[in-house]
C-alpha cells in the first residue's frame, strides 16, 4: 500500500495575501501533523533551493595562436596575381585615356593661339606696307621739317586751344567753298549792303 504523501509545510511568503485565506487552519493541521513519527519526516523531500546566477566568466582575450593558418595555394596565388594584373591594365587604360584628352585639349588651345598669331601677322603686315607708302613718309618727314622746296613748316604749340567749327581748313567750312546764306540773309544784304 503507498505511503501517505508526507504534508509539507507551506512557505507564506511565496503566496500572495489574498490566497491566504485559511492560514490559521492550516497552522492548526500542522501542528497537528507534528505529532506524527519522525519517520514519516525523514520521507519528507527536501525543498528544491532556487539556482543562483552562476558568477561572470572572465573576459577571454583573442589568442593569435588559436587562429587558424590561412594557406596559400597555386590557385589562390594565380588569381590574385590576375586580379592585380587586370588592376594595373585597367589604371593604365585610364591613364592613356586621360592623356589623349588632355592631349586633344592642349591641341585645341594652340589652333586658337594659331588662328590669333595668324591675325596679329595679317595687322602687321598691313601696318608695315602703309609705312612703306611714299605718302606716309613724306608726311612723317615734314614733321622733323624735311618736306619740299617750297613748304614752310609750322607745328601747334603744347597748349594751343581747339580750333573753332567755322575756322580755315575745319569740317564745317571747306577752303575755297561758296558761304550758303539763308533766303533773309541774301535779301538783308542785298538791301542793305555786305558789311551791315
Amino acid at each position: 500500500m503507498p505511503s501517505p504523501e508526507p504534508s509539507r509545510r507551506p512557505d507564506l511568503s511565496a503566496i500572495p495575501s489574498f490566497l491566504r485565506e485559511g492560514e490559521r487552519e492550516r497552522r492548526a493541521a500542522s501542528a497537528a501533523t507534528a505529532t506524527e513519527p519522525a519517520e514519516a519526516q525523514r520521507r519528507a523531500l527536501p525543498r528544491p533551493a532556487t539556482p543562483t546566477d552562476p558568477p561572470p566568466e572572465p573576459e577571454s582575450r583573442l589568442d593569435p595562436a588559436s587562429l587558424p593558418m590561412p594557406s596559400l595555394s597555386r590557385r589562390r596565388v594565380v588569381t590574385a596575381a590576375g586580379v592585380l594584373l587586370a588592376g594595373l591594365l585597367t589604371l593604365s587604360f585610364v591613364q592613356q585615356v586621360g592623356e589623349a584628352t588632355a592631349a586633344a585639349d592642349r591641341a585645341t588651345e594652340l589652333r586658337a593661339a594659331n588662328a590669333g598669331l595668324r591675325d596679329d601677322v595679317a595687322r602687321l603686315q598691313q601696318d608695315l606696307s602703309h609705312v612703306q607708302d611714299l605718302h606716309f613718309i613724306q608726311q612723317e618727314g615734314r614733321a622733323f621739317g624735311l618736306g619740299a622746296r617750297g613748304e614752310i613748316p609750322f607745328a601747334l604749340a603744347a597748349g594751343a586751344p581747339p580750333l573753332t567749327g567755322d575756322a580755315p581748313g575745319s569740317a564745317s567750312v571747306r577752303l575755297g567753298a561758296p558761304k550758303q546764306h539763308s533766303n533773309i540773309d541774301a535779301w538783308l544784304e542785298l538791301l542793305f549792303g555786305a558789311g551791315r
